[in-house]
């Protein structure tokens, strides 16, 4: 019989793992704790959920924590793609390593020196524009700005895995740019779409430091917020909020797959289509 090798790795990745969920388990465990702490669990209960249902300014800031994710996320999802096209097609190999080392170092950077730079560039622009204060135009135009190169990351491996020569068929059997743009880039480019959008959806939900310098005029973010109540001490509504927010991320994970599984066929269904015409011309 074949012995099974003895694997440091998968006990390394079962550590980081453990590491990584026993704290978000404890945190959902104490959200139905009837204590008012985190101490030891005296009993099961929903009155943190009820509390936090009931808390009116909770929920408009959860509302507004969404919306400005699904917003950023869209905005930058699509400046991101045409950005990675505009990047991947520029034919000089120079300024095609530089645009992409500038992208990349928006990713490698301090997300304090990058709420600094925003805040000091809103500042100005306050100066010149009387109208304009901090509130959720800044936090928008920020994380749409650090969302950005995360977007481009994702669908430039997809532009150089798609095959050039069914461009040139699709232009061979006269397709315009528009129709070579929506019927053959577009289309297998979006797997990479649809992982940029919820790379950058999730960048956008969890952000603290660049929202914390930007924030203003009455407007806030779900981090912000919880950051602020846990210096004033720990509330259970915080776990029972953290708990449904973490299953609503387990649902755009699930979601997720099966979109990108679905669309990644149809990708590849769709390129040995035009490979084949590609053949025979």
């Amino acid at each position: 019989m074949r012995r099974s090798k003895f694997s440091w790795s998968t006990i390394y990745l079962i550590f980081v793992f453990v590491l990584l969920y026993i704290p978000i388990f404890y945190l959902i465990f104490y959200s139905f704790n009837q204590g008012g702490n985190m101490s030891s669990f005296t009993g099961f209960t929903w009155e943190h959920y009820q509390n936090l249902f009931s808390d009116r300014r909770l929920i408009s800031i959860v509302v507004q924590t969404f919306v400005l994710a699904f917003l950023s996320a869209l905005l930058a999802t699509m400046i991101g793609t045409f950005g990675a096209m505009g990047i991947y097609y520029t034919r000089k190999r120079n300024s095609r390593n530089m645009l992409l080392g500038l992208n990349n170092i928006l990713m490698v950077s301090p997300d304090v020196i990058i709420g600094a730079s925003f805040l000091i560039l809103f500042t100005m622009l306050g100066g010149v524009l009387k109208n304009f204060q901090l509130g959720f135009v800044s936090v928008l135009l920020s994380h749409i700005a650090f969302s950005i190169p995360i977007v481009v990351l994702m669908v430039l491996p997809k532009l150089k895995e798609m095959n050039d020569s069914m461009i040139d068929a699709a232009r061979d059997l006269g397709a315009n740019n528009f129709q070579v743009l929506s019927n053959i880039i577009m289309p297998f480019l979006t797997p990479g779409i649809i992982a940029g959008y919820f790379m950058a959806f999730t960048y956008s939900l969890d952000d603290f430091a660049v929202t914390f310098f930007v924030t203003g005029n009455g407007f806030t973010t779900l981090s912000v917020e919880i950051y602020s109540r846990a210096r004033q001490g720990i509330s259970l509504e915080i776990n029972a909020l953290s708990t449904l927010v973490f299953i609503f991320s387990l649902v755009l994970v699930v979601g997720y797959y099966f979109i990108s599984r679905d669309t990644s066929k149809k990708a590849r269904k769709r390129k040995r289509e035009f490979e084949e015409v590609a053949v025979l011309k």
